[in-house]
């Protein structure tokens, strides 16, 4: 699978965790993803149970996970909270 995300939809997915998800210690978490940024908002941080997406200023970004089908799974899980929410 190649690494590339339409970043638009990874700010409105952010922005539906953060205004319906459940406040925690650690960020807004709904359906399965958590949504958290730095102190000053220019990263945002989405992750699941095994990958984690980092958008940093100018809209470059950096995926971490342990395997494809990990990446797979966050990628659907964002785009169902995006149509879903």
């Amino acid at each position: 699978m190649k690494n590339e995300i339409d970043i638009l939809q990874v700010m409105r997915v952010f922005e539906k965790i953060r205004s319906q998800g459940e406040a925690k210690d650690d960020g807004h978490y709904l359906d399965g993803v958590t949504a958290r940024s730095d102190f000053d908002g220019y990263t945002l941080y989405l992750s699941d149970a095994q990958s984690t997406l980092t958008v940093f200023f100018h809209n470059k970004y950096h995926f971490d996970y342990p395997s494809e089908q990990a990446l797979e799974d966050f990628t659907k899980r964002l785009h169902a909270i995006d149509k879903n929410h």
